[in-house]
């Protein structure tokens, strides 16, 4: 939250250019506070799971938020009871005519499929469109940033040799960024995913901005200059334990997995994991919330029919 301040304070250009956030006393005074309005669109199998992840990084904020889960009409999932669904969850048709605050869209294990080929592409495209006019910021996590940036911008995605299944060292590469105030200039995320965006193919738009990225991982945070867009390529959400669950997972069925790096101590996997990521997770969601929702968000949302 910003510090008030009069701008005849000694300190207050110098909190300024250190990129400190501040506002003004008169327009602290005229502030309307009401709970932000957020969008999960939860494309994981394992929903609960997922909810769970996401709703403890909002929930590590002071501002007040309604969260709505979202589904897709055109796929059905079969990892979740379909009564939870129906109890919990809402379809797009059903607000489409709202606006929100905020919109998450997750990962889901649909990387190795071309986009046009997984069954509710056309849905989550219509979604997309949608978020242009009807939120106000949008996150990405994972494949809902590789399928962000393919629907906004037209950048590819391409196969890893091997899967990219760790937690990984990242590295800030921009200054004055509100989402990255308070970052470390190094700091852990988990990546879980069989595919890359190339940062040659980001490069060629000038409208994204890179703000983090790994020299074993790549790329992993990028922006649209508008704030409306948010491409976060790993799982910072992550609980301390999701990545040995997907490690036994996948070596329950046969599959080739090495252990995930930098993340058993002493590479032993029957030892517990810690979560070395927290702080930057918290922060990650916490300055989204605050900077690129809660800071430019219309108090008066409305519908899309009080805006035509």
């Amino acid at each position: 939250m910003p510090i008030n301040l009069t701008p005849n304070l000694p300190d207050h250009d110098m909190l300024i250019q250190q990129n400190v956030f501040t506002m003004p006393l008169d327009r602290a005074l005229h502030q309307d506070i009401r709970p932000l309005e957020i969008v999960l669109l939860n494309l994981m199998p394992l929903k609960q799971q997922t909810e769970l992840q996401i709703l403890r990084m909002l929930g590590n904020s002071p501002l007040q938020t309604n969260v709505t889960f979202l589904t897709m009409s055109s796929h059905e999932s079969t990892h979740v009871d379909q009564e939870y669904l129906k109890e919990h969850y809402v379809v797009f048709d059903q607000i489409r005519e709202r606006r929100f605050d905020g919109m998450i869209i997750t990962g889901a294990p649909v990387e190795m499929i071309p986009f046009e080929e997984v069954d509710y592409w056309p849905e989550l495209c219509e979604i997309m469109e949608w978020t242009k006019t009807n939120v106000t910021s949008t996150y990405h996590i994972c494949w809902g940033a590789q399928a962000g940036l393919y629907y906004h911008y037209g950048v590819p995605k391409k196969v890893l040799p091997a899967k990219m299944f760790g937690v990984f060292e990242h590295n800030r590469i921009q200054e004055n960024i509100d989402l990255l105030r308070g970052f470390d200039d190094v700091f852990l995320a988990p990546h879980s995913r069989h595919t890359y965006t190339p940062i040659e193919e980001i490069l060629k738009h000038p409208e994204l901005k890179i703000l983090s990225t790994s020299e074993k991982a790549g790329v992993y945070m990028i922006v649209s200059r508008d704030k409306k867009q948010v491409f976060v390529t790993g799982h910072s959400e992550y609980d301390a334990t999701t990545l040995r669950g997907e490690y036994e997972r996948d070596l329950s069925r046969g599959l080739p997995i090495e252990i995930p790096y930098n993340y058993f101590p002493n590479d032993d996997p029957s030892r517990t994991p810690k979560k070395t990521w927290r702080s930057h997770a918290n922060l990650l969601y916490s300055n989204w919330l605050n900077y690129w929702v809660y800071q430019e968000t219309l108090y008066d949302l409305g519908n899309t029919q009080d805006h035509e």
